[in-house]
């Protein structure tokens, strides 16, 4: 029998807040109390002055695997980033090669990550055979075999029949469906925001419509059928209200941030070049005020990072033909605590629960976001007072595509456990062992 207490640690955990003890007996939370615990112990770890939250989640990560060729992340690199950065769960998206677009392959990323442990992966499924758009996967059947969302995620479901299928198969399994909101009549050669900056740089145009157009046809399509439908990687303020809207009807619809969202404007393709390449495209102040605004009236629930790995080879392209996206495992913590905790926009439990509680109802495991005794101890361990830089070479992602290189942030996970054991760890002297 291993026992670890974790003590005089801020317990931050679905809405409560408290100092206290958490104590792990053989991978499982055995007790969590307000006071101090006394147990004959393996292992102490003094978190005075830290959080102790419950192990962080993210619903929206790209590892590259299947792979038609070798490529710059896989699911065994993509799930140490992920421990880095202080997540015990995340959900992959099915963009591969080939698609994740049937059962057997829905299966065999399961069985591929539970070889490496570390974090739980949880892998999402086509909604469209090949992420074509032309015939409908089976969606039940994908589910069954544990697909935790539906998503062509990369492409929208453009056709209005078949979004429609699609959404009506979610709802029958009782599973959520991740839309990738774009319009690609409307963005066709665009590369960024459309705007001032787009013009005096010259680079295709790629409007807020996009975006929004798409989350009113869905909002619309779904009246009538109740899918719990989600809005990935909100770029447009515009989209927030749209969302807030379908929410005051009643209609299950829910939307996520990205860190890029909200720090970055469009400007940074001017400073950054290609590293400021985003699908969607970073937008301007405005956006990122009514965002922020979703955020705090919790209209947006969620915040994930959209982790996607490219080469360098591809982000040294001329801008128009570089690779969209970023990297954000490592480094997302920080990054959401200087956009909402030093921004004033929420405090410490309320950002915590977009990245613990509220993901895990969203993709219906009850049992993940929070701590619990008899659960598995699932925990991430923050020091919020640590200041650190970001340095890509130190990111355990392959990739290097991030534009917060170099940034001086503050706030880190200094201890990821998944099931008990001790994912990452940068603990040092806080930790005393029994002999």
């Amino acid at each position: 029998m291993t026992k670890t207490l974790l003590r005089n640690g801020r317990i931050i955990n679905n809405g409560e807040d408290y100092v206290g003890d958490i104590l792990i007996v053989n991978g499982k939370i055995d007790c969590i109390s307000n006071s101090p615990l006394t147990e004959s112990l393996d292992t102490t770890i003094d978190c005075e002055g830290c959080i102790i939250s419950p192990g962080l989640i993210d619903i929206h990560v790209h590892f590259r695997e299947p792979s038609s060729g070798k490529h710059e992340e896989t699911i065994e690199t993509g799930i140490l980033a992920a421990a880095n950065g202080g997540y015990t769960t995340v959900c992959t998206m099915p963009n591969t090669t080939p698609a994740i677009d049937t059962p057997e392959l829905v299966k065999s990323a399961i069985n591929q990550a539970d070889q490496f442990g570390k974090c739980c992966v949880l892998p999402t499924a086509c909604a469209t055979i090949g992420r074509k758009g032309e015939t409908v996967t089976h969606i039940q059947e994908l589910v069954s075999s544990g697909a935790i969302a539906i998503t062509d995620d990369g492409d929208v479901v453009e056709n209005d029949a078949m979004m429609s299928a699609v959404l009506a198969q979610c709802a029958t399994s009782n599973v959520p469906f991740m839309q990738h909101c774009q319009n690609p009549k409307t963005t066709v050669g665009g590369v960024m925001n459309e705007g001032e900056v787009q013009r005096e740089l010259g680079y295709g145009p790629w409007p807020r419509s996009a975006e929004e157009s798409i989350i009113s046809r869905d909002i619309r399509l779904n009246e009538s059928i109740g899918a719990k439908w989600h809005a990935q990687h909100l770029s447009s303020g515009g989209s927030v209200d749209l969302i807030r809207q379908a929410q005051a009807d009643g209609q299950p619809i829910s939307g996520e941030a990205s860190p890029h969202h909200l720090l970055l404007t469009d400007e940074a393709c001017r400073d950054m070049g290609t590293m400021a390449k985003m699908n969607p495209p970073l937008r301007q102040e405005h956006d990122i005020s009514l965002i922020k605004e979703g955020i705090e009236d919790g209209t947006i629930t969620i915040l994930a990072t959209d982790h996607a790995p490219h080469p360098m080879s591809t982000k040294e392209k001329p801008f128009s033909e570089a690779s969209f996206g970023i990297v954000g495992l490592d480094c997302a913590l920080a990054l959401y605590i200087k956009a909402l905790i030093e921004d004033n926009v929420l405090d410490w439990p309320a950002m915590l629960a977009m990245m613990t509680c509220n993901p895990a109802a969203l993709i219906n495991r009850p049992n993940l976001g929070s701590l619990k005794v008899g659960g598995f101890a699932d925990i991430t361990i923050i020091d919020p007072n640590l200041s650190w830089t970001i340095d890509v070479d130190a990111f355990d992602s392959t990739a290097h595509n991030c534009p917060f290189d170099g940034w001086n942030v503050k706030g880190k996970a200094i201890a990821t456990i998944y099931n008990g054991v001790f994912s990452h760890q940068v603990l040092c002297d806080r930790v005393h062992r029994c002999n």
